[in-house]
């Protein structure tokens, strides 16, 4: 399936959650923000979250310091 993900089209396999996509592009789920087509998704539903053909994913990444 074809999703674009922070401004760019990616191909996913079928079937595919949040948590794999996080997991494929190697990221820790604490220090991120998930949202799909401008909805924000719950880290803890990250799993049981499926993505679709056509679905926007933006990803945000929290950076700690002072």
């Amino acid at each position: 399936m074809r999703v674009t993900v922070n401004g760019e089209p990616r191909e996913l396999p079928d079937a595919m959650t949040v948590a794999d996509l996080v997991a494929q592009l190697g990221l820790s789920q604490r220090r991120i923000a998930v949202e799909i087509n401008l909805e924000v998704i719950a880290r803890e539903h990250y799993a049981a979250r499926s993505l679709h053909g056509g679905d926007t994913v933006e990803i945000v990444h929290f950076i700690g310091g002072g």
